[in-house]
């Protein structure tokens, strides 16, 4: 995959200033220093520094240059949460209208959606590519496609995936109506009511709600800031309990942003194959890193058929895309069924859309901008939040994705805080909305997939100061 000019210089810097080659405090070359140093545009120098401020590592003082950072372990530790293996019954308080757009208007900034904004979404690209295949298709686009979706469409969504050593054959590729869709097939292919089930904690609230209605029971397996998934844990809890599946975001989880390395991909995999428990992982933000090469999924390392994978172009192109897809393994036959029974076909005019767009480099050419926007994004949010909010407060440092997960102090009256939010015309989403428990009471989600307005920069600095 396609490495970024500043990783030269931004690579280098970072691991002297993890050795302690850099001290803490210490001023960083000028950004036309490094340009003549390593012959490159001042643009290049300015997005290595980005990066390396995005990481905790660098800080910019305005009108003086860029710093070190005065700690580098700038995250504090996660509390010591205990999360017992305890099949719980999914009772949930119904949160969508905490996750999803409402009362939507010119004074709410809304930091709660998990989607692109207009101003992120490629439209001309979109529409100029949409009009090109009604002009193609014409009529075809008005009949049914094949059950499991067009053949050209999943050829290249199967070529795109071997460019990161995920192997997927085509008579286990089924394209679905979005990731949920996706998910739920992949759960009820191979779980019944009553079926327990371990989920990555925090969870997105959507596939909590996939679980309710499928009346799953679940094991929550927490997620650390440092390490992610707890890999030990999901062992005890198989050994302890007959789980059928794991569900879990390993490349760029939904809310903390973090990535799961290749080692821990590998033993959660062996865990799984030694209890014969399905793996369903949700790649849907793996195209969306921000530095390094494309992570693998879990898939990559299976050669067993136990690991289904899902995705959607929902998250990298516009949410109005409803088209998903899922690589269901050994599982095919059941999925398939199920896939049926949930309705054959999946919107002609975005199938052929979607391919023309994987046929060419258009695609390619809009992830690379879109990455860039997220990790500016990302850095100006995680800005905005350290010198807004409470110092006792802190943030996760996203690696990929869309979000910021935010631990508020504990003095803070959380339903207080929500209700200042909202007067002044601010959402985030709430941390109980991201367990069965109340583990998470005290957090919350940012999405920064959106430009930084200055009503929006504005919005978050009068947050802030509310929560003080």
């Amino acid at each position: 995959m396609k490495s970024y000019k500043f990783e030269a210089f931004a690579t280098q810097f970072e691991t002297n200033i993890r050795e302690g080659i850099f001290k803490p405090g210490q001023k960083l070359p000028s950004v036309r220093t490094l340009k003549q140093e390593y012959q490159t545009s001042i643009s290049t120098i300015q997005n290595g520094y980005e990066y390396l401020i995005l990481r905790g590592l660098v800080q910019s003082v305005p009108k003086s240059g860029y710093y070190v950072t005065s700690r580098v372990d700038i995250e504090p530790e996660r509390p010591n949460v205990k999360l017992h293996p305890v099949v719980r019954d999914p009772i949930f308080k119904h949160h969508l209208e905490l996750t999803t757009s409402r009362k939507a208007g010119p004074k709410v900034s809304e930091f709660n959606v998990t989607a692109p904004g207009d101003w992120m979404i490629p439209q001309k690209l979109l529409l100029r590519t949409m009009q090109h295949t009604i002009r193609e298709q014409g009529a075809a686009l008005l009949r049914y496609f094949p059950p499991n979706g067009s053949v050209e469409l999943r050829t290249n969504i199967i070529q795109r995936a071997s460019r990161y050593n995920t192997v997927i054959g085509l008579d286990e590729l089924l394209i679905s109506d979005g990731a949920l869709q996706a998910l739920y097939i992949a759960l009820a292919s191979v779980c019944q009511a009553g079926d327990i089930i371990a989920v990555e904690s925090p969870c997105v609230f959507s596939v909590l709600e996939v679980i309710r209605v499928l009346r799953l029971k679940v094991i929550e397996i927490p997620v650390d800031r440092q390490s992610g998934f707890d890999v030990d844990f999901l062992q005890k809890a198989c050994r302890n309990n007959p789980v059928k599946a794991v569900v879990l975001t390993p490349n760029f989880h939904n809310p903390t942003g973090l990535l799961l390395k290749d080692d821990q991909k590998q033993a959660l995999l062996s865990v799984a194959q030694r209890f014969n428990v399905a793996v369903i992982e949700n790649d849907i933000y793996g195209e969306l890193y921000f530095q390094g090469p494309r992570p693998a999924t879990i898939r990559s390392f299976d050669e067993s058929g136990i690991v289904m994978t899902y995705s959607s172009f929902a998250k990298t192109l516009a949410p109005g895309i409803r088209l998903g897809w899922l690589a269901a393994g050994k599982f095919m036959q059941r999925a398939e069924q199920i896939k049926f029974a949930l309705g054959s076909t999946v919107s002609p005019l975005y199938q052929m859309t979607v391919n023309q767009l994987l046929t060419g480099n258009s695609y390619e050419r809009h992830l690379r901008t879109f990455r860039m926007q997220l990790a500016r994004n990302a850095y100006q949010a995680i800005q905005l939040l350290s010198e807004n909010f409470p110092k006792e407060a802190f943030v996760i440092t996203p690696s990929g994705g869309y979000n910021c997960w935010v631990k508020m102090p504990e003095y803070t009256e959380m339903e207080r805080f929500y209700n200042q939010c909202e007067q002044i015309g601010v959402r985030f989403t709430p941390g109980y909305t991201f367990s069965f428990s109340g583990t998470f009471d005290k957090y919350f989600r940012m999405v920064f997939a959106d430009k930084f307005s200055e009503a929006r920069v504005a919005a978050i600095r009068l947050a802030g100061q509310t929560s003080k």
